[in-house]
């Protein structure tokens, strides 16, 4: 421990040693350096390798004491502490002396642990797109506490003060190009989770999301209440309307919660069902269930206003149901409505 022997070398004892690295810690907190010069200067008080690494990002850092960033694989650590943040581990930060400890390093790493807490709750992770996925659900589950909740979005770097909307994506485009699209001048954390990619973020310009991607946007407000609504209004989009706000969904967000079972034995959807085998035939119900307007379900089938009058004559008596009346029209969109749940 050279560089800290030289440094420390008028000092009368160990307590005065000790006195001082705690007063070279608070100088580094009060002038607010980011985790890469906490962990450059205190590798140059060392005189050995030290490290960061903050469980939530996974992100590890690592500086020799020339001050520049150690390149080879970490060895087994002389010494470590846990940071903590709020009662909970955050990460850890070691010491890689390849001699002997010192008798110092305990007092270094506590007060090193004490500045990477600071640091990290002053200014939250480095603003990437893509965030640990555990933290993510900690964030959305509804079997997290309160103050769980808060922890990890203060780790993800969004404001206490700020409500958040979940997003559920489905694309073949990376989430992290996405999060950017969508938000691009605002915080946005991506994490795959089982079948669905998450966003979270303060704002979402939906009329921003790329071509192909599917996606349900909850309500600002609580994160777990906010993602069950983003995934009950993704399974309502469909490749006319990609983008679904619950919001926007009324009472149709009911159909939801019907039990699949019984949704099956339904009329109306088992003949959905029976003339699902026909993509033109469902692709024009679809498109006058969207629009309610033969001439603009036309325009969007590039067909002719008679063409579609004609095929939806011959819906309405596979149906059953006369497709002409205002009710009639109702009852087949929610037909097709609860026909493409059941697939979802």
């Amino acid at each position: 421990m050279e560089a800290l022997a030289e440094r420390l070398s008028h000092l009368d004892s160990q307590a005065e040693g000790a006195l001082r690295v705690v007063m070279f810690y608070d100088t580094l907190m009060r002038r607010r350096v980011d985790l890469p010069a906490l962990a450059r200067a205190s590798a140059g008080l060392a005189g050995c390798v030290t490290g960061i690494r903050l469980h939530g990002t996974g992100r590890v850092i690592r500086f020799s004491p020339d001050g520049g960033q150690a390149p080879a694989a970490p060895p087994a650590a002389s010494g470590t502490a846990p940071i903590t943040l709020d009662e909970e581990e955050i990460g850890a930060v070691w010491l890689e002396r390849p001699g002997p400890p010192s008798p110092l390093d305990e007092v270094l790493l506590d007060r090193l642990a004490i500045a990477v807490a600071a640091t990290v709750e002053r200014y939250g992770p480095a603003r990437t797109t893509m965030a640990d996925p555990a933290l993510v659900e900690l964030v959305i589950s509804a079997d997290s506490d309160e103050a769980a909740r808060a922890r990890a979005l203060r780790l993800l770097g969004f404001a206490a003060d700020l409500p958040v909307r979940v997003v559920a994506v489905r694309s073949e485009l990376p989430l992290d190009r996405v999060g950017a699209m969508v938000c691009p001048a605002r915080l946005v954390k991506a994490a795959p989770l089982a079948d669905v990619g998450v966003l979270l973020a303060t704002t979402v310009d939906a009329a921003r999301f790329p071509e192909g991607v599917r996606a349900g946007i909850g309500a600002a407000g609580s994160p777990d209440r906010s993602w069950q609504e983003a995934r009950t209004a993704l399974r309502f989009t469909t490749p006319r309307q990609p983008v679904v706000h619950h919001a926007g969904l009324g009472v149709m967000a009911l159909l939801a919660q019907v039990p699949r079972d019984a949704a099956r034995e339904n009329a109306d959807v088992a003949a959905i069902a029976r003339m699902a085998d026909d993509p033109d035939d469902l692709d024009t119900l679809d498109a006058y269930c969207a629009t309610g307007s033969l001439r603009r379900a036309a325009d969007l089938l590039h067909l002719h206003h008679s063409s579609v009058a004609r095929r939806l004559e011959q819906l309405g008596k596979t149906l059953g149901i006369d497709l002409t009346e205002p009710a009639g029209l109702i009852r087949a969109r929610l037909a097709l409505t609860t026909w493409r749940l059941l697939d979802d």
